[in-house]
């Protein structure tokens, strides 16, 4: 039986969803972006700020501060910059990432996909299995919060299973029936 405090999952997260969160509860988290760019909210929807994965949290920062100081801090995104960066230099890209990771956490649907088939294009090599598992959370403060309460007890309740591979799917339903929310889920293999 694996021990899934000691495990290796990973969250790739909204902007707003803290990482540190689960880290502090004993659970080994990283967090990565799918897309081909990091992109941060900018003056408007359609005119979001666009950054390079090999920018720096820190450089980021430092141009969001340049054009917007009042606009970035009220947003909450100088703060969130702030937090990454004193927790790694850069945001990382799943699809570089050649690490094995037992259970696969989203908030979005859109990068559920695009996590399952970047592994599904894999070749197989070990045939670990890993989980990924969805659920959709608003990337705003508020929703963000909730989510990290949700995915937090949904990390302490697998964590708990005595045998999470045929528990999973009974688990995921309750909690779709007590949170009104909807749970994707999938075995990929390494």
């Amino acid at each position: 039986m694996t021990l899934w405090g000691s495990s290796r999952w990973w969250v790739p997260v909204a902007a707003w969803f803290p990482p540190p969160w689960l880290s502090k509860r004993g659970f080994s988290v990283r967090s990565f972006g799918t897309g081909t760019h990091v992109k941060l909210p900018g003056p408007a929807p359609d005119k979001p700020n666009v950054y390079d994965f090999k920018t720096t949290y820190d450089q980021m920062y430092n141009d969001l501060l340049r054009k917007d100081k009042e606009l970035y801090t009220q947003n909450g995104i100088l703060h969130m910059l702030d937090r990454n960066k004193r927790i790694k230099p850069r945001p990382e890209r799943f699809q570089n990432c050649k690490d094995l990771f037992d259970l696969i956490l989203t908030c979005e649907e859109r990068v559920y996909d695009q996590v399952v088939e970047d592994l599904n294009s894999r070749e197989q090599e070990t045939c670990q299995p890993v989980h990924v598992i969805n659920v959709d959370i608003q990337d705003n403060h508020e929703e963000a919060t909730l989510g990290a309460f949700l995915i937090c007890e949904l990390c302490q309740c697998i964590q708990h299973t005595e045998d999470m591979e045929n528990e999973i799917e009974e688990l995921l339903q309750e909690f779709e029936e007590k949170s009104g929310r909807t749970f994707l889920h999938t075995v990929c293999f390494y």
